[in-house]
């Protein structure tokens, strides 16, 4: 009885470390489209659906991503809702949403701004070839009442000064929101090798999570384009912390079949702690 005891205390002990622990996920998924020959989004959706349900991330933050991508996630992906708006404005063009369990998390406060000049209205900044945006939420952990904020957003792949500016905007809006000193977790499609300046930014106030969990697994880069018989060494995605988030484990992960990628981006993945 007393082995029994002890079992079941240990069993309780490692349940509650477990439940201490967030799995977020950042992923380009590449917007729907049909031009792509084998790669079209007819051909990948239920494959990446398949994906993100296997490895069941608390939070997602999705790049690239339209509306009816969006639908088929939280269609055919239990207890998943989203936040977020299309660059173009309400459901138009591409989003940088953010997918969570809804049973585990709710949702205290949310939005959508501009990687621009004026970011509160529909916008194109610098000399970016395209609106960009950042979208951030503050969650609430049902089990343990923690609060969190989660910051999810694409940088242009032309402008060099959006880049920068994007990096300088998104820094000033979390110190805004955050006055608090509450866990954030800021994620996406950077288009930025780690040596650039607009990196050195982010990383003057915010930490990268791959130098800084405990064990780290996958492909040094997260860019593929699709091209398998590649090594993927460019690395542009990327998840940073604040002092306040643990991280315990980050990964790239290179799943593929037939000798193909789901996305021509691979999906970063930690697990944290708050």
């Amino acid at each position: 009885m007393r082995n029994l005891l002890l079992f079941f205390s240990l069993m309780l002990l490692h349940m509650g470390a477990n439940s201490q622990e967030i799995e977020l996920m950042a992923y380009n998924i590449k917007y729907a489209n049909e031009n792509d020959g084998e790669n079209s989004w007819s051909h990948r959706k239920d494959w990446i659906t398949d994906q993100i349900q296997f490895y069941e991330p608390d939070i997602l933050g999705v790049q690239e991503a339209v509306k009816s991508q969006l639908d088929h996630f939280t269609k055919n992906i239990e207890n998943y809702k989203f936040i977020g708006e299309g660059r173009d404005g309400d459901n138009n063009g591409e989003f940088s949403a953010i997918l969570y369990e809804n049973e585990k998390f709710d949702v205290l406060e949310s939005d959508t701004f501009w990687l621009s000049e004026t970011p509160d209205t529909i916008s194109k900044g610098w000399d970016a070839a395209y609106n960009r945006i950042c979208t951030y939420a503050l969650f609430l952990k049902k089990e343990t009442g923690e609060k969190f904020y989660v910051f999810n957003t694409h940088f242009d792949h032309v402008g060099e000064k959006a880049r920068l500016e994007s990096s300088r905007l998104i820094i000033e809006k979390i110190k805004n929101l955050n006055i608090n000193k509450l866990p954030v977790l800021l994620m996406g499609d950077f288009n930025l090798e780690p040596d650039k300046e607009g990196i050195q930014i982010i990383l003057d106030h915010l930490k990268d999570s791959k130098e800084e969990a405990e064990f780290t697994f996958g492909p040094s880069g997260t860019f593929n384009g699709y091209h398998f018989m590649e090594p993927v060494t460019r690395r542009i995605d990327y998840i940073f912390v604040n002092e306040e988030v643990e991280v315990k484990k980050y990964a790239v992960l290179s799943d593929s079949r037939n000798l193909k990628y789901p996305s021509d981006h691979l999906p970063v993945l930690v697990v944290v702690k708050l």
